[in-house]
């Protein structure tokens, strides 16, 4: 049988990938075995049962305040993940309804990890036999600090199936920050509250905080997929181990610090965190007034301007919700046609992690003074310097990632180091650079990591 080849159409601007020679011929990606979608699955399934079985326990407990909330937390975040796999897979534009009748009963995830599980079996049985589809792939690759371009072919199931895995991280995202970390936060406050930890709100809170870590590692990782789309990436045990250390740290201090204050002030809390979470929501559509651009209209070419507007509104409220616990790892700009800003954008993550070390800080002091009800065989003075040596040592980590563990470190014009050198002897790296070479060399230097 004769194949069928499908080149995509994603816009090469690159003059190298024009020049047939200059291509290597790449290995074809060989099918794995669908771990990350059911880990999904099961972390959905699991903090999904065990928020039910707490809403059924507030209720038998007449606790109608909490179970309320509860049920909130979890069904805005489920709701949002069936629309999340809707929009990915496109199932509005298909006859399938099976699937959306699953997605209206909140189990769409099951149904996409059957789906996914079916590919992959599929695939099993055909290894070995050539795919009569197949697509050609170019790709970006470092090699020996060398950049080349690679080509190879990806046969259509193996396409499919790699669609089902992008899907289930961003689902994960969704579930994290919009579910699993008001879910963990309120919870952890309840604790406090009432002084005891009974084993299904702690099953609960173990299913959210592990939630939040895998998504907030994955958003890492797609945030370079997303700055680096051109370059094919791997990350080694190592560095998603940095990730992942750097992450826990900052949520859990972030989410602990947030816990403590909240616990503290109680009602006087709530102006200064929504006014938090409102300024984070409104930035990005406020430098979208000022700069006077256009909606963005290709974000999918069957949208609306309100269907457009509506996916906008989602993102920005996922923007504020990553940022309110921890870094996005992305600038979200709605005036470009990605919607983020690619560049290496150091001013943006110190100041993200100025602003939230001092707010941490300031919390902790107000915690440590007027939160003498709140954990009374406690030394407050040592949890507060715990939570703040928490944070700072994720900082670490995160700086320790990009010097020296960052996939794509070499393209860097700008390295941590030569970022920190520039903010605190900005003055005297200037004289010393006006003296010591040409202006031109100085605007073209790249720092060597």
């Amino acid at each position: 049988m004769d194949r069928v080849y499908e080149i995509p159409d994603e816009p090469n601007t690159d003059p190298v990938s024009s020049v047939e020679e200059d291509v290597i011929r790449g290995e074809n990606p060989r099918f794995t075995f669908p771990f990350s979608i059911l880990f999904s699955t099961f972390l959905y399934c699991g903090e999904a049962a065990s928020a039910l079985y707490m809403v059924r326990i507030y209720r038998k407990n007449n606790e109608i305040f909490w179970m309320t909330y509860t049920f909130s937390f979890f069904m805005f975040s489920s709701i949002m993940v069936q629309l999340t796999l809707i929009f990915v897979h496109r199932d509005l534009a298909k006859d399938r309804p099976l699937s959306l009748f699953m997605h209206l009963i909140l189990l769409g995830p099951v149904i996409r990890c059957l789906e996914a599980m079916i590919k992959y079996l599929t695939l099993w049985k055909k290894e070995g036999q050539e795919e009569p589809y197949v697509s050609l792939t170019r790709k970006k690759m470092l090699i020996d600090g060398e950049e080349v371009l690679i080509e190879w072919e990806v046969g259509h199931s193996i396409r499919t199936l790699a669609m089902h895995r992008n899907a289930y991280k961003r689902m994960s995202q969704i579930q994290a920050f919009l579910g699993s970390v008001p879910q963990l936060t309120y919870q952890l406050y309840v604790t406090l509250i009432s002084a005891e930890v009974p084993q299904s709100r702690a099953l609960l809170m173990i299913f959210s905080l592990i939630s939040v870590t895998y998504g907030a590692t994955l958003c890492n990782m797609l945030a370079i997929q997303i700055k680096y789309d051109d370059y094919k990436i791997r990350l080694g045990p190592l560095e998603v181990l940095c990730i992942t250390i750097w992450r826990t740290l900052e949520i859990t201090s972030r989410l602990m610090i947030l816990v403590l204050f909240s616990a503290t002030l109680k009602l006087k809390a709530v102006p200064f965190l929504v006014l938090n979470f409102l300024i984070i929501l409104f930035e990005p559509w406020v430098k979208f007034w000022r700069s006077g651009a256009q909606m963005p209209n290709n974000i999918e070419k069957n949208f609306s301007r309100v269907g457009t507007l509506v996916v906008l509104i989602s993102v920005t409220i996922l923007y504020a919700g990553i940022n309110f616990s921890c870094w996005s790892a992305l600038q979200l700009r709605l005036a470009d046609r990605d919607l983020v800003d690619k560049g290496q954008n150091w001013g943006h993550m110190s100041l993200h992690y100025s602003v939230r070390l001092v707010e941490n800080v300031i919390m902790v002091l107000v915690f440590k003074f007027f939160g003498v009800k709140v954990l009374l065989n406690y030394c407050h003075s040592f949890i507060a310097l715990q939570l703040i040596i928490a944070y700072l040592i994720s900082i670490v980590f995160m700086l320790l990632f990009f010097q020296y563990l960052h996939p794509l470190r070499s393209l860097f014009t700008h390295n941590v180091m030569d970022y920190l050198h520039c903010v605190c002897c900005h003055q005297h790296h200037q004289g010393r650079a006006e003296n010591s070479e040409p202006p031109f060399e100085a605007e073209t230097r790249q720092s060597i990591v």
